[in-house]
């Protein structure tokens, strides 16, 4: 078997370090595994890895060192972070770090063949292509120390998603279009995106091109000098050039005119703007990130848009899912946003929520999306007595309402069901049907039976994640006449790190 193939696998969780290799195993990978990072490091120099899978939380040095260092001594291996505490901003680091990809526990079989598969087929096409050594030119960059990105909040499967994309592109100098409904967070992301890449000390400045009146966005941007208008006493320096060899983010980029789009448009090309009134270009060295809550393919369609300038804009367009299509993050914004006005590590009290207000919170529509929830959050804090129930709440948001039972009892504390379950005992619990209780031996064998259809019929997996050794585990599939044969891969994999 080709050494390229060689696969790493590193968790201190000997039950996910054995569920990964094997599942590498069966697809014909040659695995090695590591307890620790350690571990891990002493690997590295001993072989050429091409597929490496790391838990994000270790004992002694952490999953991102990992990383670090296989990117500055193997950037041709393909790392991928494992982590049950995911969060957006985990991922974003993690692909601007250089991993390949982020995987949020619990996850299965399937995610796990799908990486290896397209590793696989990459190192199939870069050897029929005769692999250079041009694969090894971005292996020397240092990761920069980045500022807590305090509004990427959140780990549903829309925004993670994002944030991977994100991280890919940020160390790069492409162009990016940001699109999304308004108040997604576009500037966020933005500056997000300044912050990973090498431009990350140089200035980030935003521009909102619907603000600007038509007659004056050239001299905002590109400056003018003095008597090229009414009004122009002295020579002035464009926003382009504050921002040289930093980033622009033109947001509303859709609003502005189409003559202005021509100049923007050779400022792209020629990396040169000339200032208005003036015949002398200047050269500058500027990141262009555009944003637009408009569908810019219509714009382009109906030609309020020059489609070259969309070509150049969108080398890499970034989609910001609504707040209602990752509704699973209301809760953490919440809170995020909440601690904005009475933070944490205050004297105060910090603020809670009661299960309800999270309820009518994660059921509205959200129009405004992240700013929309931002701002009623804020008020709502700021008004009530350190726990925000749906009275605190704007009025239009209440109109979603539904009755619930115990919306005083606040979401921070484990609720009880003592009280409900005494009045069903007292109602007549003491005729239970008999038929409404399971044995042991029938939830015996449901669990081996999830267990197998979630490892996917592999008996060594299933063993490991039981806790038990293959010969127990087959006396209880012979117990309790189980079938085993391939199931499809749907269940989860539940880790902790």
């Amino acid at each position: 078997m080709s050494i390229e193939i060689q696969a790493l696998v590193i968790d201190d969780e000997p039950a996910i370090r054995g569920f990964v290799s094997d599942v590498l195993r069966e697809d014909g990978w040659q695995v090695a595994e590591a307890e620790t990072a350690e571990h891990a490091f002493d690997l590295l120099r001993e072989r050429h890895w091409s597929l490496v899978f790391c838990d994000v939380l270790l004992g002694g040095a952490d999953g991102v060192a990992v990383l670090r260092r296989f990117v500055s001594e193997q950037p041709h291996a393909k790392v991928v972070l494992m982590t049950g505490h995911g969060s957006a901003a985990g991922a974003l680091d993690a692909t601007a770090f250089g991993a390949y990809d982020y995987l949020l526990k619990p996850f299965g079989i399937n995610e796990v063949l799908n990486i290896a598969g397209d590793v696989r087929r990459q190192l199939e096409t870069k050897k029929a292509q005769r692999r250079t050594a041009a694969d090894t030119h971005e292996d020397d960059r240092a990761a920069p120390a980045y500022t807590s990105d305090i509004d990427l909040v959140g780990r549903s499967a829309a925004f993670l998603e994002v944030m991977k994309l994100v991280g890919r592109v940020a160390p790069t100098n492409l162009p990016v279009l940001i699109t999304g409904e308004s108040g997604t967070g576009k500037e966020v992301v933005a500056r997000a995106i300044h912050r990973r890449s090498a431009r990350a000390s140089e200035p980030f400045v935003a521009v909102n091109c619907g603000a600007l009146p038509s007659e004056l966005i050239e001299s905002e941007l590109f400056g003018h000098v003095r008597g090229s208008f009414t009004g122009a006493e002295r020579d002035r320096r464009g926003l382009w050039e504050e921002a040289d060899g930093g980033t622009v983010f033109l947001d509303e980029i859709t609003e502005t005119t189409l003559s202005f789009q021509v100049k923007l448009l050779r400022a792209l090309q020629e990396g040169e703007i000339r200032r208005v009134g003036s015949n002398r270009t200047v050269q500058l060295d500027v990141r262009v990130i555009a944003a637009t809550n408009r569908d810019v393919e219509e714009e382009v369609r109906t030609g309020r848009f020059r489609q070259d300038l969309l070509y150049r804009l969108n080398a890499v367009t970034i989609n910001l899912p609504a707040l209602r299509e990752r509704r699973a993050d209301i809760p953490a914004l919440a809170r995020r946003f909440a601690e904005r006005v009475r933070p944490a590590a205050s004297s105060d009290a910090p603020v809670s929520f009661t299960r309800e207000t999270l309820r009518i919170l994660e059921n509205y529509a959200w129009p405004g999306n992240i700013r929309e929830l931002e701002n009623a959050v804020v008020r709502a804090a700021a008004l009530c007595d350190h726990t925000v129930r749906p009275e605190d709440l704007p009025e239009r948001i209440l109109r979603t309402r539904e009755p619930a039972p115990h919306e005083d009892a606040p979401a921070s504390h484990q609720e009880t069901r003592a009280d409900a379950d005494g009045e069903h005992a007292a109602a007549g619990a003491t005729g239970a049907a008999e038929a409404e209780w399971t044995t042991l031996a029938e939830v015996e064998a449901r669990y081996v039976r999830r267990v197998l259809e979630h490892t996917h019929g592999n008996k060594q997996a299933a063993a490991r994640l039981l806790g038990v050794d293959r010969k127990t585990l087959q006396r209880m599939i012979q117990r309790h006449n189980i079938t085993t044969h391939n199931h499809d891969h749907s269940a989860h994999h539940t880790g902790r790190g």
